[in-house]
């Protein structure tokens, strides 16, 4: 069985982070990279244009600290995967810093490094933060056969 290049191993967030993770910056849009510096900034979209797949929703960016991160990984970029611009919920630190946990988590792995100082590193998405209420969570308006018909 051959595993599909770019699959993301879903991971339970306590299994992965058994100390929460620290939201460090404020959620926003993950921008497209432009050579040209007076282009307008374009968000990007989980789609491969090559081959069309992938869910075609929005893509956010965070920068998360994790309490128990070594070294390099002390800090890193997270990726959320959703319609809406997901919110902090859960306990605030101060201003801009959260203790957060993820909803929907999936680790895509990766070499890192560089020569003879490589090793195996993580890409980390989420679908959104558990307690978040702002409707980046919603459930489809139209969910055709997934739910029962109603008894008349």
């Amino acid at each position: 069985m051959a595993i599909p290049k770019g699959y993301g191993f879903p991971i339970e967030f306590n299994t992965a982070f058994p100390e929460r993770l620290l939201l460090m910056s404020p959620i926003g849009p993950a921008i497209k990279y432009n050579s040209d510096r007076n282009a307008a900034p374009e968000q990007k979209y989980d789609i491969d244009p090559k081959t069309g797949e992938g869910t075609g929703l929005p893509l956010w960016t965070a920068t998360v600290s994790d309490p128990q991160g070594k070294g390099r990984r002390a800090s890193f970029e997270i990726t959320f995967v959703a319609r809406q611009q997901p919110v902090p919920a859960g306990q605030q630190l101060s201003d801009s810093i959260w203790f957060i946990e993820l909803e929907g988590l999936t680790a895509h792995p990766k070499v890192s490094g560089q020569g003879e100082f490589k090793y195996l590193d993580y890409v980390y998405r989420a679908t959104g933060i558990k307690g978040d209420n702002s409707g980046a969570k919603q459930p489809p308006s139209d969910p055709g056969a997934s739910r029962p018909a109603k008894a008349a």
